[in-house]
């Protein structure tokens, strides 16, 4: 029988999460809430804000760092999902030994992908640069699109395919009127893996473009590490964050919005 008391010593197991959530998830965040709106001295400001506003360099490569993360992205769904659909769908018989292949290149570091692309570039001869850049975010974030959908193809109820078929639709026709709208929870969640990413990495570009090329996670890294501009980089890392709440509420209503 079930008694009140079991839920008491359920509970008890989930407080290390919460205290691991709270040193090192919240604690960071309010950290970075509270240097933002601080000076040098530690008084309210609000002049980390306006100066990014007002410094054209700050707005340009946030706005560029927007765009290689769209075309990031966008690249990596025309090359993701028709390998997901592949996978995902039974009547192709793709096998699983396949499928992993695709995925093993997330159990790698992805400093160590990104170093040994390096490399191919300079024994190919071919330049550093927003070409080199653009392929190196595509195959680092390419596997965090193709699991989301692959996923999400993987558990849709074959029947209601099999349905559409029974009642003559053809193989295009179950495809954009079943297939693509059931499968949009996974390609909004790849996209959210791809796009926010891709917005605030640093490394990947300082190693692809030999620094040339500065996203917006590299003058958040320049500012905190050289400590002088602490606040200013905290300021543009809480900014980065509230894209990212708006980002992944957009997501959330769209997807609230597909289920219905």
């Amino acid at each position: 029988m079930f008694h009140f008391n079991d839920i008491h010593t359920r509970s008890r197991w989930a407080w290390p999460y919460i205290i691991f959530l709270f040193c090192f998830v919240v604690m960071p965040l309010v950290m970075i809430v509270i240097y933002a709106f601080e000076d040098n001295t530690g008084a309210f400001t609000l002049n980390n804000f306006v100066r990014f506003f007002t410094r054209s360099e700050a707005i340009n490569t946030f706005f560029y760092s927007l765009g290689i993360a769209f075309y990031t992205t966008l690249v990596c769904f025309l090359l993701g999902f028709p390998a997901a659909y592949f996978m995902g769908m039974e009547e192709y018989k793709v096998s699983t030994v396949l499928a992993m292949l695709f995925i093993l290149p997330m159990s790698f570091n992805s400093l160590l992908r990104t170093i040994a692309t390096v490399e191919v570039f300079s024994l190919a001869n071919i330049p550093l640069g927003e070409g080199t850049l653009m392929f190196g975010m595509v195959y680092n974030f390419l596997p965090f699109m193709i699991y989301p959908i692959y996923n999400t193809i993987q558990k849709m109820d074959k029947s209601v395919i099999e349905a559409a078929r029974d009642l003559g639709a053809n193989r295009k026709e179950v495809f954009i009127k079943i297939i693509f709208p059931l499968s949009m929870p996974g390609v909004y969640s790849g996209i959210a893996m791809v796009f926010m990413p891709t917005v605030s990495t640093f490394a990947i570009t300082e190693l692809l473009t030999r620094n040339k090329i500065k996203l917006f996670g590299s003058i958040i890294q320049e500012n905190i590490q050289s400590g002088v501009l602490l606040n200013y980089g905290a300021a543009l890392s809480f900014i980065m964050l509230v894209f990212i709440l708006l980002t992944n509420l957009f997501n959330k209503t769209e997807g609230v919005n597909d289920e219905k």
